[in-house]
């Protein structure tokens, strides 16, 4: 039968219809076979890829077909959940790296709607590029057209198939050029791709890797052709950092359309090691001449079981389809925008809640949300009425879920959120922590030590070296013997640290040579209360760092910690992190905070967060890298309290928003050190203590590419002046 006006396939929408197609002789069947087939139009006008005449963005991630069991043998189960995780993530795209997959995965993209990049298995860059590429070799001409001929003639019918691309990281000549014609001379039904043919007539798309964001807007603004980059955000170990203004740019500039992330899931295979643990195996596994180098195949936004990587959640916020935005919040009013391109709203509800403090306190639902494809709409929300002026500090969450079941998705599953402060925090001052009632400190002086009493707590400190070694609540001790409080710049290097060498660049951070100044430490009474202050000198940083204690009648002590820059600021290196680090004993194993959560995040990378309050264990803080490294981090931190099973041990509290950590591992159990080692996770002990870090301010981790890349600027520490105060209380 014919088809008129055939319901239009999209990534949004994949309506297939079946195709049966009949061999006959005279009144006789001799063969039938039927296939899924989807009607759809791809175009290029106005620097644009449209599909079905919209210009839709490409969420999009790279994909290696690899199973953590069983390597290159991917079964269908694996496929549906990867595309299931997918869909969670609101990826919509995928690139097919670096060749043709197994046939049942583009039907499972046209069953469940995926846009794909179909990739021809060429990849030659090690032969190298300019006159030694393969690509202007005669006798690889053959081999360089068949398999795009091969690539094309077998997935020709698959709807989800939005681009062909010639290959990868290959060079570029004759032999590409050819096969370009080929295809546009067989199929011009879509645009074709090669990274390598950016600038050159054979490529549709401009289709870069690990461009910057200044490339990007310089080309947004004089655009040639449609920018889609093949790779970016390299998603190696602890990454993604910095997606958000990439998607800043990619919503301003018409031309710059998406890209597809480097890569979905970390290529590790699960094994065991010597003691029985497993762990996820990499490169250097694998003999003294590894398949790649170290680790560095493992990128993914998910580890190689399926678990998310804690960066995941970054990249399902800024690539969720739905948008709310502040109208007038005091009305309960927001606008939301649709920016699907083919779907409205109405398969989905809003919900949204009242937090004060960080605890839901009032909530509601609009079930209508009919706002077009592409449209935006006012929403008044049911219910909601705006927090009266009381101290106290308010947000507004709001989420939009799935009415009903879809294809891989639950009903009621979130698709996207957003919150909106709607009062700000109260941070104490120190002027009113200190102006606190209660008896006078008492001190004990020893030749070794000073310790101070105030309330119930009581603090040790060492007079040789100025450090705090020793904090009780009621003869009952908070830090495990052998540990101070102390200051710490440095983190264990990221994948993406030590892809810029930055272990090396910042190593004077990593034991600064803090010398106690000769009579800087001392004490002195303040009313009730008293005052520490030691000061250090940092020779190699040219610095000085100011220590001042206060320890309060009511029994909190306050730290200050204060570090003065040299002069000469050229050539001083950028601190990883700005705060100070204790161990505290086994026993204390929670966490309670208000912060940023539930998971893991940094200055650059914590979108997808809401600011609430949130109990969870010290044991699951550190999350399992392929590698080991810096983990674990909380921004926004308004308190941050380590307490044991019946609730009792310490918080800590800023004059700001803080950063904060509590891990069963030292740093140096995470940090390789000068270069990478062949770790894994799995080869970690836990300690039998909780190690507490509370921070001004942690180095942003970044997402450009993972071999040399810093994070934006505005998310690094450059060498300079730095302060914060926090405090320490008992939680009876």
């Amino acid at each position: 039968m014919a088809v008129s006006n055939p319901a239009k396939w999209s990534a949004e929408n994949p309506y297939l219809y079946t195709l049966g197609i009949e061999l006959v002789d005279g009144d006789q069947v001799i063969e039938a076979i039927s296939q899924k087939v989807g009607f759809r139009k791809v175009e290029l006008k106005n620097f644009q890829v449209l599909v079905n005449g919209k210009p839709v963005l490409f969420k999009g991630a790279n994909r290696h077909e690899l199973d953590p069991d069983f390597g290159y043998v991917v079964s269908v189960e694996r496929m549906i959940q990867d595309i299931k995780i997918m869909k969670e993530l609101n990826i919509n795209a995928v690139r097919t790296c670096h060749y043709p997959d197994d046939p049942r995965w583009y039907e499972l993209c046209d069953e469940y709607g995926l846009y794909v990049v179909a990739e021809a298995n060429i990849e030659s860059h090690g032969m190298g590029y300019g006159e030694r590429t393969l690509a202007k070799n005669p006798a690889f001409a053959k081999a360089h057209m068949e398999r795009n001929i091969s690539n094309v003639m077998t997935f020709k019918n698959h709807p989800s198939i939005i681009f062909w691309s010639l290959g990868n990281e290959a060079g570029n000549g004759p032999n590409f050029e050819a096969a370009y014609d080929w295809i546009k001379a067989y199929d011009n039904s879509r645009p074709t791709q090669y990274e390598q043919a950016c600038n050159a007539r054979n490529s549709d798309i401009r289709c870069p890797m690990y461009a910057d964001y200044n490339y990007m807007e310089r080309y947004g603004k004089n655009p040639d052709k449609p920018l889609i980059q093949c790779e970016y955000a390299h998603a190696m170990g602890n990454s993604i950092g910095g997606l958000k203004e990439y998607w800043d740019l990619i919503r301003q500039y018409p031309a710059l359309q998406g890209g597809f992330i480097w890569d979905f899931v970390d290529q590790g295979l699960r094994d065991k090691n010597k003691e029985g643990k497993e762990i996820f195996t990499y490169g250097g596994d694998y003999g003294r001449y590894p398949a790649s180098d170290n680790n560095f195949n493992c990128n993914g936004i998910i580890a190689p079981d399926r678990r998310y990587n804690p960066h995941a959640y970054e990249v399902r916020y800024n690539y969720q389809n739905i948008w709310a935005t502040a109208k007038n919040l005091k009305k309960g009013q927001i606008e939301v925008y649709n920016e699907n391109f083919f779907t409205d709203l109405s398969d989905y509800y809003l919900t949204w809640t009242l937090l004060e403090e960080g605890k839901a306190v009032a909530n509601g639902q609009v079930d209508k949300l009919a706002v077009p494809a592409q449209g935006k709409k006012v929403v008044t929300l049911k219910g909601f009425k705006y927090p009266v002026e009381n101290g106290k500090e308010y947000f507004l969450n709001v989420e939009f879920h799935l009415k009903e079941a879809q294809p891989l998705l639950a009903k009621d599953f979130m698709v996207a959120h957003e919150q909106f402060q709607l009062t700000e925090y109260a941070y104490p001052t120190v002027e009113s922590i200190v102006a606190a009632e209660g008896a006078p400190v008492s001190e004990d002086v020893h030749l070794a030590c000073l310790i101070l009493k105030g309330g119930d707590l009581t603090v040790t400190w060492n007079r040789w070296n100025g450090w705090i070694e020793y904090i009780d609540v009621n003869d009952t001790p908070m830090m495990e013997k052998g540990h101070a409080l102390k200051p710490n710049f440095w983190r264990a290097p990221t994948d993406n640290d030590f892809g810029a060498n930055l272990q090396r660049r910042f190593v004077d951070w990593k034991e600064p040579g803090l010398r106690l100044k000769r009579d800087s430490f001392k004490w002195v009474k303040e009313g009730n209360n008293m005052v520490v202050t030691a000061e250090y000198e940092l020779p190699k940083l040219e610095a000085t760092l100011l220590m001042k204690y206060t320890l309060t009648a009511d029994g909190q002590l306050v730290v200050n910690q204060s570090l003065k820059a040299g002069e000469n600021k050229e050539g001083k290196p950028q601190l990883f992190r700005f705060g100070m680090q204790m161990v505290m004993p086994e026993a204390y194993s929670n966490i309670v905070y208000y912060g940023e959560g539930p998971g893991e995040n940094y200055i650059d990378r914590n979108l997808d967060q809401t600011i609430e309050v949130y109990s969870q264990k010290v044991a699951d803080q550190y999350f399992p890298y392929i590698r080991p490294q810096e983990s674990g981090n909380k921004t926004g931190v308004r308190y941050w309290r380590v307490l044991d099973n019946a609730g009792k041990g310490l918080e800590f509290y800023g004059t700001e928003a803080l950063n904060a950590t509590s891990l069963n591992y030292l740093q140096s159990d995470l940090d390789d050190g000068w270069d990478k080692d062949q770790r894994h996770s799995g080869d970690l002990t836990p300690r039998d203590y909780t190690v507490v870090s509370i921070d001004k301010q942690q180095f942003g981790i970044g997402c450009v590419n993972s071999w040399g890349a810093w994070p934006r600027r505005e998310y690094q520490m450059p060498y300079g002046d730095y302060e914060y105060t926090f405090m320490i209380r008992p939680v009876k």
